[in-house]
């Protein structure tokens, strides 16, 4: 059985500072993952304690790794910034987000990125969110590094979903440090704000939050970034068509012609901003009654399907309608996560991409 969090950061706390508090009382212990036998976590510091914390490293990635349940440990040790020799505040630097679009080149590249998806749909409702965190983890778990920008700025869902709730650092006010969970490198707005926190912004303040979040943002090295739009066909879409070097979109819908129908307008946006289309996507496909096995299509079935067909587009797949994935999503572990039944449709649709190389 695999060791839980608690039972890593509570043997952690064995490793004391020569102020007297534990690693984990100091908050050096950040991004901690478990994927199956397998830890992974941070040891941030202060910089100026850089070049002195090997052993402590050595010795964490040593008391993690003898834990029952645990079969390799993997401790990374990071000191952001150079030691400074006056007195720093200790209130977290202001970065501030949203503001005027800077000028830059047209379709720039985003440093260490090799390739950008962006998942969108026609409406809202249609699981999009869902679909970004469950296919972001499913490709993470095929061996790809991945990163997932939530660019739903008025609606960010996937600090929840991904079950990530620390405000990103910050170590000059300018380059933002992105989260990371379930071998996800995440980013949102909804990290920099409070919960219920409503952003009420114009078009040019919003274009410039996602300019920020793509080019301030440290992603490090990654195969695909997944950037979850939000619904419709508005100021988002169309600045990151503009801005950034997209590989393709591919777009969510639910089978019922209500939805094809805002599906086909944001197909028609890719097209007029010559954006590839990589595929569809049907969610909400089918139901099946925990209790009896019926199977039930309460939105229809195939309509997806048939529109890709008909536009010549890649059928990537559907997704069932079920609880599980809906609480767990709420649980901030996408069920793709996770070995259950559920979890195989995203596996499914992440290894098509993952051998068509567009991921």
């Amino acid at each position: 059985m695999a060791a839980t969090q608690a039972e890593i950061l509570e043997a952690l706390k064995a490793l004391k500072l020569q102020d007297g508090r534990d690693v984990v009382s100091a908050d050096y212990v950040r991004a901690l993952s478990i994927e199956g036998t397998t830890v992974r976590f941070v040891l941030e510091v202060p910089p100026e304690l850089g070049p002195t914390m090997e052993p402590l490293r050595q010795a964490a990635e040593k008391i993690v790794a003898g834990l029952d349940g645990v079969e390799k440990a993997s401790v990374l040790l990071t000191a952001h910034g150079p030691a400074q020799s006056a007195p720093q505040s200790k209130e977290p630097p202001q970065l501030k987000i949203g503001g005027h679009p800077k000028p830059s080149a047209d379709q720039a590249p985003v440093a260490g990125v090799d390739r950008i998806l962006a998942i969108a749909s026609g409406k809202g409702g249609v699981g999009k969110s869902t679909v970004s965190s469950n296919l972001a983890v499913a490709l993470a778990r095929q061996g790809r590094r991945v990163g997932l920008l939530d660019a739903d700025i008025y609606g960010p869902s996937q600090p929840r979903m991904m079950g990530v709730n620390k405000r990103p650092s910050s170590p000059d006010g300018k380059t933002i440090i992105p989260l990371k969970n379930h071998g996800v490198t995440i980013m949102s707005i909804g990290l920099m704000l409070e919960e219920d926190q409503a952003v009420v912004w114009r078009g040019p303040m919003l274009m410039g939050a996602l300019q920020q979040m793509l080019g301030q943002v440290e992603w490090g090295e990654l195969d695909v970034l997944i950037v979850d739009l939000p619904p419709g066909t508005g100021d988002v879409q169309l600045t990151l068509a503009q801005k950034a070097k997209v590989t393709g979109a591919i777009v969510v819908s639910t089978p019922q012609d209500v939805a094809l129908l805002d599906a086909r307008k944001a197909l028609n946006m890719f097209e007029k901003t010559k954006t590839p289309v990589l595929g569809m996507i049907e969610n909400m496909s089918t139901y099946i009654c925990p209790n009896c096995g019926h199977e039930e299509h309460l939105f229809g079935h195939g309509g997806a399907a048939s529109e890709a067909e008909r536009l010549g587009l890649p059928f990537l797949g559907e997704i069932p309608l079920n609880i599980d994935i809906r609480l767990a999503g709420d649980g901030g572990t996408p069920i793709a996560a996770t070995d259950s039944p559920q979890a195989e449709a995203y596996a499914t649709i992440a290894a098509r991409l993952v051998a068509g190389g567009m991921a």
